[in-house]
């Protein structure tokens, strides 16, 4: 009979204790957007849109009143003030290299620095003075000139010139190494008709069919005439090479080279 008028004080009592808030689920550390904004930080990136936390999240209730006779004595240390660096700002689009490497120029220039504040530019600054100007001459500057120069110094310098002056005297001109092939610069010296007069007589049938066939195998004009040349030109012309007779072969013309000695 006790213990069946004991449950039912027990469900009372349990009745009017009060709920303990479930604060295990609601901090908001599992949420997808924490765990996305979490990974984006960690990478360097910059964090934009709502907080990691929501204010919505965060439990109401507030700590216990510390008791200052449980309280521990703890020894401070005097603070010094920090050093002022140049803050490096994260933008959109940086990566953690951009970011490291911005900190750490950052961190290189406070350490450089002498302590000297830096020179603010502004109109009213006074413009530098300039010692000497070596890059200009005053030569033309009468004046200038007449400040440290006389009569007797610029003697004295042009006989210094005159004593180092020194004549070269001409030497003979270095024989051309050729291979015993014909020179056509100066076979184009040598002659003075024009391309086309004919000088020599050719005998023959198809002359300008043959001449056009045998053309085709050399690469230049000029290889055609040192060709021609080399095989009893201009007066025999045994490869074919000169059907005209002007003693040019392969359509080769001299006038480039007379007008460039006339120049």
């Amino acid at each position: 009979m006790r213990v069946f008028y004991l449950v039912p004080v027990i469900g009372v009592l349990a009745a009017c204790d009060p709920a303990i808030p479930d604060s295990a689920a609601g901090v908001g550390f599992n949420t997808p957007e924490y765990q996305a904004q979490r990974e984006a930080v960690l990478q360097g990136q910059t964090v934009t849109g709502d907080p990691l936390i929501p204010p919505s999240a965060v439990s109401s209730e507030g700590l216990p009143p510390l008791d200052p006779s449980t309280a521990a004595p703890t020894a401070t240390a005097p603070l010094q003030a920090p050093t002022q660096t140049a803050a490096y700002v994260p933008q959109p689009g940086d990566t953690s290299d951009d970011i490291a490497r911005e900190t750490a120029a950052a961190l290189a220039a406070a350490n450089g620095n002498s302590g000297v504040a830096p020179v603010e530019a502004s109109p009213s600054n006074p413009a530098p003075a300039l010692v000497s100007n070596p890059g200009i001459s005053d030569e033309q500057d009468f004046q200038a000139v007449a400040s440290r120069e006389s009569i007797q110094s610029d003697a004295e310098r042009i006989a210094q010139n005159r004593a180092s002056y020194q004549v070269v005297a001409p030497t003979a001109l270095p024989q051309r190494d050729t291979d015993g092939s014909p020179n056509v610069v100066q076979y184009a010296l040598s002659t003075s008709h024009p391309k086309g007069t004919q000088i020599y007589s050719r005998a023959g049938f198809n002359l300008a069919a043959k001449a056009q066939r045998n053309c085709a195998a050399f690469a230049s004009p000029d290889q055609a005439q040192i060709e021609f040349l080399s095989n009893g030109g201009p007066q025999r012309d045994r490869k074919g090479l000169d059907p005209d007779g002007d003693g040019y072969a392969c359509g080769w013309d001299p006038a480039p080279f007379r007008r460039a000695v006339q120049n």
